[in-house]
């Protein structure tokens, strides 16, 4: 029996026809009763946007199922900082709660009642910011339970909900010059990586040198002591690795994650206990890892025996 999605969902596009087609196939075949459509427009200086913008909005047009279709197309190019958080703010001023994808992020389908069972089990808990769809922990299970919690705020297929993201998420980190000097940055990160890294990023962000949304969404939720949601078993292929993306340009560690199933009903932790194992990991993944292979493999096993604590 199909399961009946409830749930908006929002899905980002801009110039890749192929990956649109898979994502949306995916989203066609969850049949959610809102759909909203965030595009960019083109870039000056590059002709075939032109053309590809067009064949993705065609693709994007075709609804054949009973459907509330909501698009918001920029006739000029903000990038994926400003289209994606002015997108982000279009989508929320209109739901509650909503599941998220971009056009390169190709979900399983048991990632959309993943995420709404779960948007309905945390929608009055906010120390949860939002339920992540992509584990990068090499197939190696973090707990005995679907899912645990992280600092970390994958994007890569994510849901939330309107009283997370309003009035907490700043795209210009206004606070961070406020916050960097102080000592409330290390109480944050359990090492002196993560702590490298992740000031680094929102120094970068705040800076406007990297063209992101995500790293202020990361920090809105430390600032608000929120904790994200990740599955136990990845849920989200990447399929956007390649010389035509705007930041995963080459292939890597995180290129070729296997996805599988949710299995359902989901089993709940008994308590909202943070996994620093598992973000360590993750950090190594993302950073340090391609230097460091022997320290990223000491992570996984650690990782390994601190989920059958």
């Amino acid at each position: 029996m199909r399961y009946q999605l409830k749930t908006p969902v929002a899905l980002f596009v801009f110039n890749r026809p192929e990956e649109t087609r898979r994502v949306f196939a995916e989203i066609e075949n969850a049949r959610p009763p809102k759909l909203f459509i965030v595009g960019d427009g083109c870039r000056i200086g590059n002709p075939e946007d032109q053309k590809k913008i067009a064949a993705v909005r065609e693709i994007v047009s075709k609804i054949d199922w009973n459907c509330e279709v909501l698009t918001n197309f920029s006739d000029v190019n903000l990038g994926c900082k400003l289209r994606v958080a002015s997108g982000i703010d279009w989508v929320f001023s209109q739901a509650e709660e909503v599941i998220f994808l971009e056009d390169d992020c190709l979900p399983d389908p048991t990632f959309f009642q993943f995420c709404e069972e779960l948007l309905n089990y945390y929608r009055d808990d906010l120390r949860v910011s939002q339920i992540c769809g992509v584990n990068l922990q090499d197939r190696s299970l973090v707990n005995e339970y679907s899912y645990y919690f992280s600092y970390i705020n994958n994007i890569w297929g994510w849901a939330s909900w309107r009283n997370r993201w309003v009035n907490t998420y700043d795209v210009n980190l206004s606070s961070w010059p406020s916050i960097k000097n102080t000592g409330l940055l290390h109480n944050w990160f359990s090492s002196k990586q993560e702590y490298k890294y992740w000031s680094n990023n929102f120094e970068q962000a705040y800076q406007g040198s990297v063209n992101t949304w995500d790293f202020q969404w990361v920090f809105a939720n430390l600032l608000n002591s929120r904790l994200s949601i990740m599955p136990n078993h990845n849920l989200i292929e990447n399929i956007g690795f390649g010389s035509d993306a705007t930041h995963t340009t080459k292939n890597g560690a995180l290129s070729n994650l296997v996805v599988s199933k949710m299995l359902f009903p989901l089993i709940h932790p008994n308590t909202m206990y943070r996994r620093y194992s598992a973000e360590r990991v993750l950090v190594a993944k993302v950073s340090y890892a391609p230097l460091h292979q022997r320290i990223y493999q000491l992570l996984i096993r650690l990782t390994r025996i601190d989920s059958k604590r």
